[in-house]
C-alpha cells in the first residue's frame, strides 16, 4: 500500500490504536510485536508494551516468537488494520472461549480463502507444533492452521475482519467512518 498501516488515521485515530482500544478491556497486558517499536510508541498510551521481533519474518514466526513470555492460557491475536473491530465485537468472543473444545488450538474466524489468522484467539500450548512448523521451513499461518484443530469463531458482522490492504481499502474506510 505504501504507507505504514499501523500509523494510517482514520478520524484521527490511528488504526494501531483503534485495534489496541478495542482489546484493551479484555485484557490486562496488550504486547506489540514489531520491529519498529519507536514507531509507534507515541501512536498508543504509556503503559503499552512492546516486544521486539527479533528477526522480521512475518506473524507467525512474529507470534511463535512472542509466546514464550506470556503466561496465559488464551492470547487474542490482532492484526494491526482492522478499522471495524470494536469492543462488543471482542466481547461477545471472548465469551465463547470456555466452550472452546480441549483438542483445538485457537477460536478462529474462517472465510472462503481459508482462517483469519490475525483476528482470532490461539492457546499458548500451540507453541511446539508452531515451533516445530516453522523449524521446518514454515512461515505461512495459513500452511500451519490447516494441520491443526480449529473452532471456527462465528462472526455475524463480516466487515469486522475487513482489512486494509490497498489505497482503494483505505479510501472505503474513510468514507464509512
Amino acid at each position: 500500500m505504501g504507507r505504514d498501516k499501523a500509523q494510517i488515521e482514520i478520524n484521527g485515530v490511528p488504526m494501531l490504536r483503534r485495534v489496541y482500544d478495542a482489546a484493551r478491556p479484555y485484557s490486562r497486558e496488550i504486547y506489540v510485536v514489531t520491529s519498529r517499536g519507536e514507531a509507534y510508541r507515541s501512536l498508543l498510551p504509556l503503559d503499552a508494551k512492546f516486544m521486539a521481533e527479533i528477526e522480521p519474518r512475518g506473524p507467525a514466526i512474529a507470534f511463535a516468537q512472542a509466546i514464550p513470555h506470556l503466561s496465559t492460557e488464551w492470547v487474542l491475536l490482532l492484526a494491526c488494520d482492522l478499522p471495524h473491530l470494536d469492543e462488543a465485537q471482542l466481547k461477545g468472543w471472548t465469551a465463547l472461549l470456555d466452550g472452546v473444545p480441549n483438542d483445538a488450538v485457537a477460536l478462529l474466524p474462517k472465510h472462503e480463502k481459508g482462517w483469519e489468522p490475525l483476528c482470532g484467539f490461539y492457546r499458548c500450548i500451540c507453541l511446539p507444533e508452531l515451533a516445530h512448523f516453522i523449524d521446518q521451513g514454515g512461515r505461512s499461518f495459513q500452511k500451519w492452521l490447516s494441520n491443526q484443530c480449529i473452532q471456527e469463531l462465528p462472526v455475524s458482522a463480516p466487515q469486522v475482519l475487513f482489512n486494509c490492504n490497498t489505497p482503494d481499502d483505505l479510501e472505503h474506510v474513510i468514507q464509512q467512518f
